[in-house]
């Protein structure tokens, strides 16, 4: 008796659909996670704070700034580069 060869196999495919919608991905961290980065401004650099769907929650002048104002919120800041 012959063993099938992994080349005589066809791939399954595991997961035909997606494990979560965007809109369910976007949220991933929401309503606990802060996300900090930088965005121009016309007077300069400044820093976004933005939720995990993307929405800006604020910004501030200093990266400092903009982490404390998330833990102030009972936000966990984290970096987005």
């Amino acid at each position: 008796m012959a063993i099938p060869s992994n080349q005589d196999r066809k791939p399954e495919t595991l997961h035909a659909q997606p494990l979560m919608t965007e809109e369910t991905f976007a949220n991933l961290g929401a309503p606990d996670l802060a996300y900090i980065r930088p965005v121009q401004t016309p007077e300069g650099l400044a820093w976004g704070i933005y939720s995990a769907n993307g929405t800006q929650l604020g910004f501030a002048p200093e990266r400092d700034l903009a982490f404390a104002a998330a833990v102030q919120n009972d936000l966990l800041p984290v970096s987005v580069q």
